[in-house]
């Protein structure tokens, strides 16, 4: 087989990655865009590298043994990275490779200056970039340098940085070759980098220049600070220049060299702004012919642009696809349901199907569009109101977009769209306890009756079975009657905060008020983990057992140790009730702890270990006496005041209320994930079945198909290509490095929101108080529930909290976390507990140390922390 060592950059296809890495592969791209100049050069392909690789096989062996290294040991990456260099830079370039290098480079002459770039096959891709992860030699001149530096391109596949950063994406060392670039060397008076989508808002009709003198390597070293252009609809609606105090520049003889820049040039500008537009405008074709934001590197000559680079600007948030060429604004779904991790194609698609309202995906999650609502000034309040009271971030960058009067239009009405989220002002219903019991006794009929009828059925006749289910479970959730009582429980709370506040001078007064609410499924399923611990705590051998248990099938050797039997019936009791629960639940791809009861060890041995037998039973006795005496002090206090009576009465009836109804706030999401679990049981069998005909290879293999591909491949038995589910495997390891943002426009505009609060104290981080109290202790930074090693007095600091993490609420002091507002479900279950908490705590976990103190202020709504 003959091998092309070497390929001129006007002969590569964008699509030859392969060939000569993604640099490579985007210069060729470039390179055939009218308008734009690319400097001329030539590829080193992927060909030569396994030839040098093939001269030393011991780097095989040394790249497997870097595979196997823990990615959390960066010594013995770094050791190990270092020798994989030293090998590759040690092999003799063959002379049949080096003879096709020098043959490229004869033509130019012996002084011909050259730009020696390194291009992986897993660089400037759509999903990964790998910016900065290996090397560039700049002004090389002679063959001999030109040789010496391809090997160190070579080399530098294996520097510590590009070593980590594919153990994080979850790309095999083995798998990702390298190629390197060698272009003619320019000179330009200035360089820089043109973003065409600004890279820290995600507005795509902004694009961002940096630019500074000589070579752009002093940005990118961060040498100097850039001036900065922003450029919109061919107009720099924002500029900064800054003093320029060095560059760097180009020596005779090869290499590169630092300068002062003359005192009287520092501050000028590195460009004009009829340049700055004229770049974008190049940029903006660029971006049209990769069919994405770009991140290009250009130098000005003679007032000519050259473009040396353009990758994949990869740290975007996508924007969902719209059929309109209208201004949107759209909500995250994930911070309402507390799960912000992207969703596989099957979980947003089964959601959207499930869903009360439209829903559109981006980067593996979910939004509503709010723009026609936030057009109509009634509709406008309802909506900023109710997402003020979910989550103030959220309203607080709705107004952020209404600030700009040209984006979104107003219209007399809200138009077509349905109800905002969180519900609008349903008719009040009478206070009757039997009212949530026949909610729930309709609710679990309605799901055993799923159960039953969804029972053998498969194939199409399944999916046309689901498809009427979906409307089923639609039916329960817009249930009038369910929804009254939701809204009824909520109301009563806000009511109760604000009087008690305007007549006692008391803060969130309903937070003690709610303690140990009855109907409340969420906050039973963690005491009844406390139950399972005291069946487990009496017998050392199931002590011991479960501190060993690693597979799934632990439960059946359970049985075999002493008082294994009792413990295994105990468990299997839990799951049978709440085995549909997992963390990140709404995504039904997700792991259920019936399928992975393993889940649960950890926190059944915390339990034993941190409290007493029968723990369960006196927290809840606990909390309900503390709300009654909180309620006998509130009716006392408020009899005292002028029209006490009439005060107290209102508020006893209140009270009443809100007992009668908030425990049924978390009641409607066991539901759906109890159906859930259903559909999923259902569709894996469909996934055996369809491993079996050949049409897959593996069932999970379904997760990465929508609900509707996945319809259509039952109903052809039409083999799935095995690209696609690649494709959408590397989609979702991407999605896990992008950042959702609360609220994102149209135009890629990312916003977050802030808090305007002058209440914080110096250095305390700001959040919303959900659940009253103060509370000093140990942070424990938990990432994922089955890392958690809790001791009792610890307060839990996360970034979302959904259902399943609230069997860890009776271990922790209290909580803290980056998503949520007064109703998700963490602030719920940290009142039922009496936790202090304070949410919506923006990078809580990345400004919070694992076990530093903090104390969390549960009333006022921020954390300090401590020395």
């Amino acid at each position: 087989m003959s091998r092309r060592y070497v390929v001129a950059l006007h002969e590569v296809g964008e699509k030859q990655v392969a060939l000569v890495g993604g640099k490579g592969a985007h210069l060729g791209g470039l390179s055939r865009i009218e308008g734009v100049r690319v400097p001329g050069g030539f590829c080193v392909t992927t060909d030569a590298f396994r030839r040098i690789l093939a001269q030393a096989p011991s780097v095989d062996e040394q790249i497997a043994e870097l595979s196997r290294v823990d990615p959390g040991d960066r010594e013995a990456i770094r050791a190990l990275s270092a020798r994989i260099r030293r090998t590759i830079e040690e092999i003799a370039i063959p002379d049949d490779v080096a003879a096709a290098i020098s043959q490229e480079l004869a033509g130019s002459g012996e002084q011909t200056a050259y730009a020696v770039r390194s291009s992986a096959t897993a660089e400037d891709l759509p999903t990964a970039s790998f910016a900065g992860q290996q090397d560039t030699y700049l002004n090389v001149m002679g063959a001999a340098a030109v040789l010496r530096d391809v090997s160190r391109c070579w080399a530098s596949l294996f520097t510590e940085r590009a070593v980590t950063y594919r153990q994080r994406g979850g790309i095999d060392h083995r798998s990702v070759h390298m190629a390197v670039v060698v272009q003619r060397m320019v000179f330009p008076q200035s360089s820089g980098i043109l973003f065409t989508a600004d890279p820290v808002t995600g507005d795509r009709k902004v694009a961002t220049v940096d630019a500074g003198f000589g070579l752009g390597e002093a940005l990118v070293s961060g040498l100097v600070n850039p001036d900065v252009f922003k450029v919109r609809d061919g107009e720099v609606v924002a500029k900064v220049i800054t003093a320029k105090q060095r560059a760097v520049t180009p020596l005779p003889d090869g290499g590169t060299q630092e300068v002062a820049i003359d005192a009287r040039r520092q501050e000028l500008p590195a460009l004009t702004d009829a340049q700055a537009v004229r770049l974008v405008e190049l940029g903006r074709r660029i971006e049209g012919h990769f069919g994405g934001p770009q991140d290009i590197e250009w130098c000005l000559v003679d007032d000519d642009f050259r473009i040396v680079q353009s990758r994949p600007i990869t740290t975007l948030f996508p924007v969902p696809v719209s059929d309109d060429e209208e201004n949107h604004v759209y909500v995250s779904v994930g911070h309402g349901q507390m799960m912000t991790d992207p969703m596989k194609p099957l979980g947003y698609s089964m959601w959207q199907l499930t869903a009360m309202v439209a829903m559109h995906e981006a980067g593996g999650r979910l939004f509503v569009d709010v723009t026609r609502r936030l057009a109509s000034p009634a509709a406008r309040a309802g909506l900023l109101e109710a997402m003020g009271k979910g989550d103030p971030l959220i309203r607080d960058a709705l107004e952020t977009v209404l600030e700009r009067e040209d984006f979104v239009p107003s219209l007399p009405d809200a138009g077509p769209g349905g109800p905002p989220p969180g519900g609008g002002a349903p008719a009040p219903i009478e206070t009757d306890p039997a009212l949530v019991a026949g909610l729930i006794e309709r609710s679990e009929a309605s799901i055993a009756a799923l159960e039953r009828d969804i029972r053998g059925k498969s194939g199409p006749a399944l999916f046309d079975f689901l498809l009427e289910a979906f409307e089923e479970h639609k039916r329960v959730l817009s249930d009038p009657l369910s929804i009254q009582a939701i809204m009824a429980g909520m109301e009563a709370t806000w009511w109760l905060n604000d009087r008690l506040w305007e007549w006692l001078g008391e803060k969130n007064a309903a937070d003690t008020l709610t303690l140990s609410a009855p109907d409340n499924i969420t906050s039973e399923m963690g005491l009844a983990l406390l139950d399972v611990a005291d069946v487990v705590r009496p017998h050392p051998e199931v002590v011991a057992y479960l501190e060993g248990a690693r597979d799934e099938d632990f439960l059946e050797g359970l049985a075999k140790v002493p008082g294994g039997v009792e413990a295994r019936d105990a468990i299997e009791a839990y799951l049978d009730r709440y085995g549909m629960r997992c963390v990140g639940e709404i995504d039904i791809t997700r792991p259920r702890w019936r399928e992975r009861p393993s889940t649960l060890v950890p926190v059944i041995l915390d339990n034993v270990r941190n409290f007493e037998p029968g723990a369960a039973e006196r927290r809840f006795e606990q909390g309900r006496r503390k709300a009654q005496e909180k309620e006998r002090d509130v009716l006392s206090r408020l009899r005292a005041l002028p029209d006490g009576e009439r005060k107290a009465d209102e508020t006893k009836a209140m009270i009443d209320r809100v007992r009668t109804f908030i425990g049924y706030r978390e009641y409607p999401k066991y539901g759906i994930i109890s159906r859930y679990f259903l559909y999923k049981q259902a569709l894996l069998a469909e996934a055996g079945r369809l491993v079996r005909a050949g049409v897959l290879r593996e069932r999970e293999e379904v997760f990465h198909l929508t609900f509707q591909e996945l319809h259509d491949v039952v109903r052809s038995d039409r083999v799935v290509d095995p690209r696609l589910i690649r494709e959408r495997e590397e989609a979702f390891r991407a999605h896990h490095a992008l950042t959702p943002p609360r609220v994102l426009t149209s135009d890629g505009e990312a916003l977050t929101g802030a808090y305007r609060r002058d209440d914080v104290p110096a250095g305390a981080l700001a959040g919303v108080p959900v659940s009253a109290g103060t509370v000093e202790g140990r942070a424990r930074v938990i990432l994922d529930m089955a890392d958690a090693d809790l001791e009792e007095g610890d307060i839990l600091v996360t970034p979302f909290t959904d259902p399943s993490w609230s069997p860890l609420f009776v271990a922790i002091a209290g909580l803290v976390t980056e998503v949520g507002g007064l109703m998700t479900h963490g602030a719920v279950i940290a009142r039922e507990y009496g936790l202090p908490a304070v949410v919506g705590v923006e990078r809580a976990t990345r400004l919070i140390r694992d076990g530093q103190r903090i104390r969390v202020h549960g009333t006022d709504g921020y954390v300090e922390l401590l020395p």
